[in-house]
């Protein structure tokens, strides 16, 4: 199997300004908890702005609203942190295919950041001066996958995805597909070009990146059944400091 990285999660430090200094060279991973009291979700939708309350109330299941607002407001207690304000004065921008960006008033941080979200996890990847994107995949049984493989994979990646037996099959698409979604979010591109993006996977290997470029690829593990991926921009040869934090 492939190495499960990393083995250990730490707890947020109490003060969240405490240990959070990012470096050139450093990524921080957030865990995050998307299940949470009824208390603890007023008090995140207290930090979002008018437009992403309007967006919560457009899900139709209250529990999709709760992970949005959990999420969102998980992400402004975080960045927060970093930027040392109030989580409620942060404000975003968004790229063309929605993927968030702070305004250009913190563009002098340096902070790039990138969630994923699936059933009641989520995943926050942050790092200075680096773009960066991140996949959260739950791993559960789809009819389609050959089907999906086919359409979004290379051939030669389809063929593997159809060698394996049933149980290897999801895990290995699953892989393929947080991998090469996660380089798309760290680009800005969608999943139109999913299917051009080649990936090195081994049952017991981590994967590669299969293209001469500046980025760094890391798969995750970061619950039971769950499949995730980090790619962050990397112009230096030394690959980053990852530091991997349980954030409620």
């Amino acid at each position: 199997m492939v190495n499960h990285f990393p083995s250990v999660w730490l707890p947020a430090p109490q003060t969240l300004s405490q240990n959070l200094h990012l470096s050139s060279h450093d990524v921080h991973i957030w865990k995050i908890n998307l299940k949470q009291s009824e208390a603890q979700v007023r008090t995140f939708q207290e930090t979002l702005s008018s437009d992403e309350i309007a967006r919560a109330k457009r899900f139709y299941f209250p529990e999709h609203q709760q992970r949005f607002i959990i999420g969102r407001g998980s992400l402004r207690m975080i960045l927060g942190s970093y930027l040392n304000i109030e989580p409620q004065k942060i404000e975003f921008d968004y790229h063309e295919r929605g993927k968030p960006f702070l305004a250009a008033k913190f563009q002098d941080s340096g902070l790039f950041f990138n969630l994923s979200h699936s059933q009641d996890l989520g995943l926050l990847g942050v790092s200075y001066q680096r773009l960066i994107g991140v996949d959260l995949e739950y791993m559960r049984p789809m009819s389609d996958l050959e089907n999906l493989a086919q359409r979004f994979f290379l051939p030669a990646e389809y063929e593997i995805i159809k060698s394996l037996n049933s149980d290897e099959k999801q895990k290995v698409f699953f892989r393929y597909w947080t991998c090469k979604e996660a380089y798309l979010k760290a680009t800005g591109d969608g999943l139109v070009k999913l299917e051009n993006i080649g990936i090195d996977l081994k049952i017991n290997q981590a994967a590669q990146l299969l293209f001469t470029g500046n980025w760094q690829l890391q798969e995750l593990t970061p619950a039971d059944n769950f499949a995730a991926a980090v790619v962050v921009a990397n112009d230096h040869k030394k690959n980053h400091n990852f530091h991997f934090w349980q954030y409620q």
